[in-house]
């Protein structure tokens, strides 16, 4: 029988550089990338509900919730548990955390009812690590472009709300999370990066 695969995840407000960084975490140790939203032909359907601009369409945070958690569960089902249980490792660009993160901190929506939510539309999966990619947001201004996705375009005490949340997840479960200052360059986040999440992955 395998033996289950590690599930990783990166995390973090945008512009941290988590895309880059678990691209190259991945690599670095032969595991599935994937991505939420997103993942499965029906997790990016509503990835591009959820994030492209619609000035006919007003969503509303409950309605954003439930979207994040539809895309999540064919994720898990679909892609994230059959690869763990095949012995191999996954590593993710958001999860759980993310939907606490913006819609809980963020959209002000009560956090244990979007942590039931979440725990339900992830049948319970928890990630073994949660890569915390730390940044201010005078730094994250300064390397977004223009013409974000509806989420990134929000305004800046929405983005403080979102980072709060974060940093007080990390803080509540040090033994899950690992933060990194992400505010340096690529090579130095993810020098920093291996030397903290490979040796939690034992053989």
């Amino acid at each position: 029988m395998n033996k289950r695969g590690k599930f990783i995840v990166f995390e973090g407000g945008d512009a941290a550089g988590k895309s880059t960084q678990a691209e190259l975490f991945a690599a670095k140790v032969n595991a599935l990338l994937t991505r939420e939203p997103g993942g499965t032909k029906l997790g990016e359907r509503i990835r591009s509900l959820l994030l492209v601009p619609d000035g006919d369409v007003l969503l509303m945070p409950k309605a954003e919730l439930f979207l994040m958690a539809a895309a999540r569960a064919q994720h898990v089902k679909e892609v994230i548990e059959p690869a763990l249980e095949q012995g191999r490792n996954v590593v993710c660009d958001r999860y759980s955390a993310s939907t606490l993160a913006y819609q809980g901190f963020g959209r002000r929506l009560p956090i244990d009812e979007v942590e039931e939510v979440v725990g339900f539309a992830s049948y319970g999966l928890e990630p073994d690590i949660y890569v915390l990619l730390d940044i201010s947001l005078e730094v994250a201004l300064t390397r977004k472009s223009l013409g974000g996705d509806r989420i990134e375009d929000e305004g800046q005490s929405f983005h403080e709300r979102v980072l709060e949340g974060f940093r007080r997840l990390a803080s509540d479960n040090p033994a899950s999370w690992v933060v990194v200052d992400a505010s340096r360059s690529i090579a130095e986040t993810a020098e920093t990066v291996n030397s903290l999440v490979l040796p939690r992955l034992g053989d």
